[in-house]
């Protein structure tokens, strides 16, 4: 029996992921990162959504897609920067994905949905759109959050954890305040949530 389209399309996403040059240690062995992020995302949207559609749950997988191409440090390390590259990533994974998904069988209408999704198009408008900025905060706190505390003062990762609560919907916040966190960690989401 042929793959289906969505079995291709996720096929083609992770072969894409598993070419991170970013290689970490999960349960003893090597993995590329952005693979392993990207089943994150998947398992999170599983809890956000059992019921999402294939169009969203191929936008959640690919959400990073050949992110390393196209290190931070290639844009200017300040505000204007970040968001420059940000902004960049966004349209060239949306595109990426979308042919992902051209060259799987899906229709230009479902291609160009999960090349929207990717870019977040609407968001707080589209439900599927929020749901996948909620999976992405979600796995940010999960995953990122710990490592990434260490390197800012309190008061600036204070103000980047309202900006994520900010983002998220009643069942985003739900879900994060579900997360094994350490007691510093913890601490802070509370900080900023007391604010």
């Amino acid at each position: 029996m042929a793959p289906s389209n969505f079995e291709t399309a996720i096929r083609m996403i992770d072969e894409a992921h598993a070419l991170d040059p970013k290689i970490i240690l999960v349960e003893g062995r090597d993995e590329p990162y952005e693979l392993v992020y990207s089943k994150k995302m998947s398992d999170y949207l599983e809890k956000r959504d059992p019921n999402a559609t294939e169009t969203l749950r191929l936008a959640i997988r690919a959400q990073h897609l050949r992110r390393w191409e196209v290190p931070r440090d290639s844009y200017a390390m300040n505000k204007a920067g970040y968001h420059l590259w940000r902004t960049y990533l966004k349209k060239r994974q949306a595109e990426l994905a979308t042919q992902i998904c051209l060259d799987s069988g899906y229709s230009e209408e479902d291609a160009h949905r999960v090349g929207a999704l990717v870019k977040k198009e609407n968001l707080k408008q589209d439900a599927e759109t929020q749901t996948l900025e909620d999976v992405a905060c979600l796995v940010f706190l999960d995953d990122q959050f710990e490592e990434f505390e260490k390197g800012h003062d309190e008061a600036k990762i204070i103000n980047i954890l309202k900006k994520t609560w900010g983002k998220m919907s009643e069942r985003g916040h739900e879900l994060a305040l579900t997360i094994s966190m350490s007691e510093r960690a913890r601490e802070l989401v509370l900080k900023a949530l007391a604010d």
